[in-house]
């Protein structure tokens, strides 16, 4: 079978699969059918069934989508099989495939994955590798398996990581590199000569769903590592810090910041610079503060911020 007579249905929801979905619609093979998840609610009173961003893609180009609240179900497994795809590809689609769903397809089932598996298996996987002040990562297509991100590997592209990268823009970079990651693995499937290689399990790493709390900073820390908190979590989960100024703790979002040597006063210190900007001394060395976002006002300059306060706050 040539590739583009392959039978293709891609599943993904979020928008880091899009880049991937955009291939084959342009490129081939032409997917038969678009697997997201259902429409959520959103806006202020949750009214308004938003759909998922990859969606809006497969409805333009006419490509057919189903949106089951679980792909466990025999329905959903039915209709799968009806569409009797060679592959199935799939990217941050949202929930975990049933044995009885990876045997659907002809030739594989494969999983684009943002990682060098098996280093970071899991969720936050961009994040994790910013936040570990790893200098590179990359994309792994790999076999699908029920256990989470366990599957022998087909190949992985590898790209470098800059002292800059925050999770969006890593998160936008590595879209583009799943594409081509899998333009290189498609045909070497349909063809019968993939590479097939075991993860070792001894060198996984687990790297979980992380939560909005996730993000609150802990001045006690070394102020290089939080500085690639900061950077890893933008802007997903988004890194915050409160203070308290006698009316009650205030929260106030952190945007990436510049790590220096030396500090004024227990961590959580603020001070106001020379040149006016706002450092925030550490469990070691400090932070250079350039934009926050208090809860209810705009993102802002830091110091422009402090200096509209009747006393430096502490931060907890």
């Amino acid at each position: 079978m040539s590739q583009p007579d392959a039978r293709v249905v891609f599943f993904g929801s979020g928008e880091i699969a899009i880049p991937s979905f955009r291939r084959l619609i342009e490129k081939g093979p032409r997917p038969l059918a678009l697997v997201t998840q259902p429409d959520k609610p959103a806006g202020r009173h949750r009214s308004t069934l938003t759909p998922p961003p990859i969606k809006r893609v497969a409805v333009e180009a006419g490509i057919p989508v189903l949106q089951p609240e679980s792909v466990r179900e025999e329905e959903s497994l039915a209709v799968l099989r009806e569409l009797a795809p060679d592959l199935i590809v799939v990217m941050a689609y949202g929930q975990i495939l049933p044995k009885a769903l990876i045997k659907i397809p002809r030739v594989a089932c494969i999983n684009l994955h943002a990682s060098l598996l098996p280093k970071y298996r899991g969720a936050s996987c961009i994040q994790s590798a910013i936040d570990d002040g790893d200098e590179e990562t990359g994309v792994t297509v790999m076999h699908m398996v029920p256990k989470l991100d366990a599957g022998d590997i087909i190949l992985a592209h590898r790209m470098p990581i800059s002292g800059t990268d925050t999770g969006g823009i890593l998160h936008d970079r590595m879209a583009d590199v799943a594409a081509d990651a899998m333009a290189e693995a498609l045909p070497l499937l349909l063809a019968g000569n993939a590479p097939r290689t075991p993860q070792d399990p001894a060198l996984a790493s687990y790297a979980p769903k992380l939560e909005r709390d996730h993000g609150r900073i802990d001045w006690s820390w070394d102020a290089s590592r939080l500085a690639r908190r900061i950077r890893a979590y933008e802007p997903w989960p988004g890194t915050w810090t409160q203070f308290d100024d006698g009316s009650g703790p205030k929260r106030v979002k952190i945007f990436p910041a510049a790590a220096g040597k030396g500090g004024s006063g227990a961590p959580g210190a603020v001070t106001l610079t020379p040149d006016g900007g706002m450092s925030i001394a550490c469990g070691r060395g400090h932070l250079l503060l350039g934009e926050i976002q208090p809860d209810g006002s705009k993102r802002m300059p830091a110091a422009a911020w402090a200096k509209g306060l009747r006393s430096l706050p502490a931060f907890q």
